[in-house]
């Protein structure tokens, strides 16, 4: 199906966890990369500014057939990004905050080879229900949702007993649209 190498330029193991579990062959190479954007830059744009810039950094590491893949999912309500949390406080005031309300989770993926680029991005709705201060204090002690955008992750507790409904692809929020990096990867 791919007539290309793909690298996937990310730690995380959910992205790993997806890809091959969508039977689509990849390397792990990773570049550190500090993920700061404008301040000015609206919050819809934050996850493909910051896939843009991973990619970047990997550039001068793009070998002939190779196709990088970078990506960064945020969490955004009402026009402000939740990013990892700091430490306790910070993800027990992210998930008081998401509480019973509707967020949005972006997802930017960027595709580079030798000679082009792609940049796309995947966006879902997640309703959640009310939380407890029980139910936040049990969530993060007991699944430490520090590496994770918004203090969460959606196939986690939380997921499957705090969330009503989404809108959009699951993968999207796990923190990769698959379906869309398949098609694009098509047609590369």
């Amino acid at each position: 199906m791919l007539t290309k190498k793909l690298i996937l330029a990310s730690k995380s193991p959910r992205r790993s966890q997806l890809l091959t579990e969508a039977g689509i062959p990849f390397t792990i190479r990773t570049q550190d990369v500090e993920e700061s954007f404008p301040s000015d830059l609206a919050p819809e744009k934050v996850s493909t500014f910051l896939a843009e810039k991973k990619a970047a950094a990997m550039e001068g590491q793009i070998g002939e057939g190779e196709i990088i893949l970078t990506a960064d999912s945020v969490v955004i309500l009402d026009q402000t990004i939740f990013n990892k949390p700091e430490n306790y406080e910070d993800a027990f005031r992210m998930l008081r905050e998401l509480s019973g309300k509707m967020h949005r989770v972006i997802t930017g993926v960027c595709l580079m080879s030798e000679d082009k680029k792609q940049t796309f991005a995947g966006s879902s709705k997640v309703y959640f229900d009310d939380l407890s201060d029980a139910e936040i204090e049990y969530y993060i002690n007991n699944f430490q949702p520090y590496d994770k955008a918004g203090a969460y992750a959606i196939q986690e507790w939380i997921g499957w007993c705090k969330i009503k409904h989404i809108e959009g692809s699951y993968s999207n929020i796990m923190g990769l649209p698959v379906r869309l990096v398949y098609e694009a990867l098509k047609h590369f």
